[in-house]
């Protein structure tokens, strides 16, 4: 084989091991930018906000945050929940906190905004304390006030997720998200059986509807 050939294929082939290594190393570094985190995205509930101005017998507030790793948005939600309603014989009360901890998968990878269509699961938790105060009227007696409580009460269930975050002005986000809650179990619940779950709900209706709509601002965590 001519030298001059010879020289050639080697060329040839050292061009192509190198425009093959750094074909590699562009796909690696491509794989951390898409797993790399861009931003935090902090929000909260409008709709429990307006309840609460309102003084309606259910009083609560809603914070959140996620990261984007990707298509995957891992998020995390912080509430407290108050509810009063009135029984057949008595009154109803509850106080407490819950949290929420899932993720939420992006159907809209080639938005430049990073727009969301997205699905999620969750799983909530919460502790809260209630009491019931009713009334018994036994025949040829007078009416008789009780009480029964439940003072470390906690619960946890399962959520389905789906909803929109659409970027409106530079930091700022609206969105709404779809709520789709079952699988309620409580503990610590020897007065009775509970009547509300603070972030959940009526948990003797087994499966139980919500929805949020929500403002949010991001921080990015570095400009392009």
């Amino acid at each position: 084989m001519p030298a001059s050939m010879s020289k050639f294929l080697w060329s040839s082939l050292l061009v192509m091991l190198s425009l093959q290594v750094a074909a590699q190393k562009n796909e690696r570094d491509s794989l951390r930018a898409i797993h790399k985190p861009t931003g935090l995205r902090i929000g909260t509930d409008l709709i429990a906000i307006g309840k609460t101005i309102a003084q309606t017998p259910l009083q609560s507030w809603e914070i959140s945050a996620d990261v984007d790793l990707g298509r995957y948005y891992p998020i995390l939600e912080l509430g407290g929940w108050s509810r009063e309603a009135k029984l057949v014989n008595g009154l109803y009360n509850n106080d407490g906190k819950y949290f929420r901890v899932g993720v939420d998968i992006n159907f809209l990878l080639k938005d430049p905004d990073k727009n969301m269509f997205f699905i999620g699961m969750r799983y909530g938790r919460a502790q809260y304390s209630e009491r019931v105060l009713y009334s018994i009227a036994p025949e040829l007696f007078p009416t008789v006030q009780q009480a029964a409580s439940n003072p470390d009460a906690a619960a946890g269930w399962i959520e389905l997720t789906t909803g929109l975050r659409v970027k409106v002005w530079r930091g700022f986000w609206m969105g709404y998200t779809g709520r789709m809650k079952f699988l309620p179990h409580t503990k610590n619940t020897p007065g009775f059986e509970s009547y509300d779950i603070p972030g959940f709900g009526l948990p003797f209706k087994g499966l139980y509807w919500g929805f949020n709509y929500q403002v949010f601002w991001r921080i990015p965590f570095e400009r392009r």
